[in-house]
């Protein structure tokens, strides 16, 4: 069976039976109704997956590939903090009336940085790296900048990525490996699709750069089961789980830059019911 639905049940039994419950306290987000949303949480969640092994979708209900992908793109490869380059809706509640989210997400990825090889963004700065200085332990992303906050509409959640890369001996290509640093998750409505993005994105990046993927270690500091959310993860993790997905990359694409969301396929990708009418909480 799916990995990623062992680690994903583990997870959210563990918070459901020794999370600390928020009710009470005062909470910033609310329900569509006005209602404090309460969580369920836990701190310091470490999940691994080793992408040589299994691409780590869930099967106890299906994750849209494309349109994580298309987020992912949205941020890392067009820049763009406005929801009209985004082909979903899935930021619409943070989008003011220009469709802007700030000066966040894509909007940093794309401010150029001083280095003494010359002016680069973020991501171009990772692909130098990769390319140039495999080894260095430097190779990093970070979205989370202070002095633009103020500007955000929505501080970042899954905020920083860390690269490092390894070879086995007995082996000819490099690995590529990451940590993924987010500072909160809806367990719920964004756990996998975090967890494909990146995956989706480490492929990517191997491939430009002569690699193979390797492991994605995700690091949530406070991931959470919101009190209206209960049911439905109690009923999700009862579900039954299937072998994971075949994943494919378009592997005639070799600039970062050209990929797009039709390049990325599951392949016999059998999955429980898709959840419907999930409240979120903003």
């Amino acid at each position: 069976m799916s990995y990623a639905d062992r680690v994903f049940v583990e997870m959210c039994r563990d918070i459901l039976e020794n999370g600390t419950n928020t009710e009470g306290e005062k909470v910033r987000p609310k329900w569509e109704d006005g209602a404090s949303a309460y969580t369920i949480k836990k701190f310091g969640v470490v999940n691994r997956y080793d992408l040589s092994k299994e691409f780590p979708a869930l099967t106890l209900r299906r994750t849209a590939i494309k349109s994580c992908t298309d987020e992912l793109l949205w941020i890392w490869q067009r820049k763009s903090s406005n929801i009209q380059d985004l082909n979903s809706g899935i930021w619409d509640e943070w989008a003011d009336e220009t469709g802007s989210i700030g000066k966040a997400y894509g909007y940093q990825m794309g401010v150029k940085h001083r280095y003494k090889e010359g002016e680069m963004d973020q991501v171009d700065r990772v692909i130098f790296d990769l390319k140039n200085n495999p080894y260095s332990r430097r190779i990093m992303t970070n979205l989370y900048v202070h002095s633009d906050l103020h500007e955000m509409r929505l501080y970042p959640c899954a905020y920083s990525m860390t690269f490092n890369v390894t070879q086995k001996k007995e082996e000819g290509r490099l690995t590529l490996n990451a940590v993924l640093n987010q500072r909160s998750q809806d367990v719920l409505t964004a756990n996998n699709w975090n967890v494909c993005q990146y995956a989706v994105l480490m492929h990517m990046l191997a491939q430009v750069c002569g690699m193979k993927a390797g492991e994605l270690v995700h690091v949530i500091a406070d991931a959470h089961i919101y009190d209206r959310h209960v049911p439905l993860i109690e009923e999700l993790i009862k579900r039954e789980q299937h072998p994971a997905p075949k994943f494919w990359i378009n592997p005639e694409i070799r600039d970062f830059y050209q990929f797009t969301a039709d390049d990325i396929r599951l392949d016999d990708y059998k999955t429980g019911p898709q959840i419907r009418h999930i409240p979120v909480a903003v």
